[in-house]
C-alpha cells in the first residue's frame, strides 16, 4: 500500500514516515520543502503547496492510497489580531479542502487528519471527552474546527476520516512558546503562572502522535474523532517546579491572579503587542485535561510519555542548541 503524507516533512510527519517504512510500506512525503532527514533514502518526496489546488492535484493520488494530512500553521510565531485569519486559514482550512477534493477526484477514501483540542475552547465538562462542546476562542481553533465540518460532509459522501485532537505537541525539533519559559529559568528569573498553578497541564509527545496516526491506519481508519494527550498530567506548579530543580535554577514560581493577567494580555493583544495568543492564555488556569480512553478502546493506542519527562527533554534540547550556538559563534572569523 502507498501512504501519502501531506506536511510529512513537518513535526509529526518526520516521525510517522520512518514508522511506516519500518512496516514495509511505500511512503510519499508531499510538502513545500524537503529537509535532510535520513529516511528520505527510503521515502519519495514530492514538492507540494497545499494552498494551491493544482499543486495538490499534481501529487497524483491513487484510489488505494492511505492519505495523512499533517500540514498546518501553528500558534507559533504569534500573530497580531489583524493577520490571524489570513495566516491560519489558507493552509489549515483551504489546504485541507484541496486535499479532500483531490482524494475525491482520485477515488481515495481514507484520510487521517490532525486538528486540535483548541476547538473545545473553555472547559465545560471535565475530563474533556470527544463529545465536549465546541467553541474555539480564536482563528487557529476555528480554522481547525472548519476542517472537522468539512470532514463531516465528505464522510456523507463515503470517505473514512479519522480525526485527531492533540494537546500541545512537544518533542525534538519544536520548542515554540516553551523557549520563553526556558530563558526565564536559565536567567534565574521568576516564572509567572496564570493563576495558582494547581490546575494540571497536559502535553502529548510527537512520538505518541505518530503512533496514533499509524494505529488509525491499522484499525481501518474509523470515522471517529480522538483526543490525544498524556496520562495523569501533573499540576502546573509541580511540572514547573520539577523543571527548575532539574535545571539547577534559582527561579521561583510566581502565582498571579488569573483574571488580571488575562485582562492585561487582552489589552496587549488589542494594542497589537501580543505576548501569547488568546487561545493559549484564556484557558491557562482551567482544568483542560483530555480523556484519551476512546483511542485506547478503538485503536489500541496508549500514550507512552510522561509530561515531566517531555518537558525536561525539551529543556535539555534547548540547552544543547544553546551550547552549540555558542561554540559555533566562537568559530566565526572577525570581519
Amino acid at each position: 500500500m502507498r501512504h501519502v503524507i501531506f506536511g510529512g516533512d513537518g513535526f509529526v510527519g518526520r516521525h510517522l514516515a520512518p514508522k511506516l517504512v519500518a512496516d514495509g510500506e511505500d511512503v510519499v512525503v508531499a510538502d513545500i520543502a524537503r529537509s535532510e532527514l535520513a529516511h528520505y533514502r527510503n521515502v519519495r518526496f514530492v514538492q507540494c503547496d497545499v494552498t494551491d489546488p493544482a499543486s495538490v492535484a499534481a501529487v497524483g493520488l491513487k484510489a488505494d492510497d492511505m492519505v495523512y494530512n499533517l500540514s498546518a500553521k501553528m500558534l507559533s510565531p504569534i500573530q497580531v489580531r489583524a493577520k490571524r485569519h489570513d495566516f491560519f486559514f489558507p493552509v489549515n482550512f483551504h489546504g485541507t479542502e484541496h486535499i479532500m477534493q483531490a482524494m475525491d477526484m482520485a477515488g481515495a477514501p481514507r484520510l487521517v487528519h490532525y486538528t486540535t483540542d483548541m476547538i473545545y475552547g473553555h472547559t465545560v465538562t471535565q475530563p474533556m471527552t470527544e463529545e465536549h462542546p465546541v467553541a474555539p476562542l480564536g482563528e487557529y481553533g476555528w480554522s481547525k474546527q472548519k476542517t472537522e465540518e468539512l470532514a463531516a460532509e465528505w464522510r456523507k459522501r463515503g470517505m473514512s476520516i479519522s480525526l485527531f485532537r492533540p494537546r500541545l505537541i512537544i518533542g525534538p525539533g519544536r520548542l515554540g512558546i516553551l523557549e520563553k519559559l526556558f530563558k526565564l529559568i536559565d536567567w534565574n528569573l521568576p516564572v509567572p503562572m496564570i493563576g495558582s498553578g494547581r490546575n494540571p497541564y497536559q502535553f502529548i509527545s510527537v512520538f505518541d502522535c505518530a503512533e496514533a496516526a499509524r494505529a488509525a491506519w491499522k484499525a481501518g481508519v474509523p470515522n471517529e474523532a480522538y483526543n490525544l494527550g498524556s496520562l495523569n498530567p501533573p499540576p502546573v506548579k509541580k511540572l514547573l517546579g520539577d523543571l527548575i530543580r532539574h535545571a539547577g535554577s534559582k527561579s521561583i514560581l510566581l502565582p498571579t491572579p488569573g483574571w488580571a493577567v488575562k485582562r492585561t494580555l487582552d489589552l496587549l493583544d488589542l494594542m497589537n503587542m501580543p505576548i501569547m495568543d488568546p487561545e493559549q492564555y484564556l484557558i491557562a488556569d482551567e482544568e483542560c485535561v483530555l480523556d484519551v480512553s476512546k483511542a485506547e478502546r478503538q485503536l489500541g493506542w496508549v500514550p507512552r510519555y510522561r509530561d515531566e519527562d517531555m518537558l525536561i527533554a525539551a529543556y535539555s534540547e534547548y540547552r544543547t542548541k544553546k551550547a552549540g550556538a555558542a561554540v559555533a559563534t566562537k568559530h566565526v572569523p572577525a570581519e
